[in-house]
């Protein structure tokens, strides 16, 4: 028995990476899943390369009405919804003294915000179904910790994490369980990105403090997506059923909490 047959599930920033990584985990534990992604056409694209239980999704985590108008869609589609993870999130790096407005309210617009009421529009399908369900929210190692260069997307992390305990607790009421998954260092496209921001501010060469936090998890190596959807099928399967409002850190030994 497949341990997510006949689910329908949701996964948001699903394009790619982490999310995408999930909802091939997902599919192959039988579930039908949305694959929801403000880029369309790439959410399109990835769809067809899993194959007929995924489906795409076109979803703005920091409008309302395109988060309702995704929920209703999965609905329409797959005839209700009973999984959702909040995988869709932004990262941004400067010294205190240089962070802007504008990076500010886009990081907690889509991490905290997106998170927050995606989450909301889910829970009350959830609820109007009355069969309960399973949030999964993406946290991070960052959420666990401030970080000299990273203070607000630490922050945004910090906050969902408490947005679980809060849902978590809210929602269970309803036998819709609300945990979450905190990665450590991740490896994928996106790290280009991130090291190169660590280059500018640290004053490093290219590829040099992505080798470097590699070597520091304890595991050996950082992560891959791979590592982390064995605790995205626990926290969406009847066997977390007793699991609420809890954070897991999937991190290679990183963080101990």
């Amino acid at each position: 028995m497949k341990r997510l047959e006949g689910k329908s599930a949701l996964i948001t920033g699903s394009a790619r990476g982490i999310g995408r990584a999930f909802a091939e985990a997902y599919v192959r534990e039988g579930a039908t899943v949305a694959i929801a992604d403000i880029n369309i056409e790439r959410a399109k694209e990835t769809a067809a390369e899993i194959g007929p239980a995924a489906y795409a999704v076109e979803i703005d985590v920091t409008r309302q009405d395109s988060i309702d108008a995704a929920v209703a869609a999965v609905v329409g589609r797959a005839g209700g919804l009973d999984i959702l993870i909040n995988n869709a999130a932004l990262f941004d790096l400067a010294p205190i003294v240089e962070i802007t407005r504008e990076s500010y309210e886009k990081l907690f617009s889509i991490n905290v915000a997106g998170t927050l009421f995606t989450m909301q529009a889910a829970a009350k399908q959830m609820i109007a179904q009355g069969r309960g369900g399973k949030i999964i929210n993406m946290a991070s190692q960052a959420g666990r910790r401030g970080e000299a260069l990273v203070a607000v997307y630490c922050a945004t992390k910090a906050a969902v994490i408490s947005l679980t305990q809060s849902a978590g607790l809210d929602l269970i009421k309803h036998r819709i369980n609300v945990n979450a998954i905190a990665p450590g260092v991740v490896d994928g496209e996106h790290w280009e990105g991130v090291d190169a921001l660590f280059a500018r501010y640290e004053n490093r060469p290219l590829g040099e403090k992505k080798r470097l936090v590699g070597e520091a998890v304890p595991y050996g190596r950082m992560g891959t997506a791979e590592d982390l959807t064995g605790m995205a099928i626990f926290l969406a399967s009847s066997e977390s059923d007793y699991v609420v409002a809890q954070t897991y850190n999937v991190d290679g030994g990183n963080w101990m909490s």
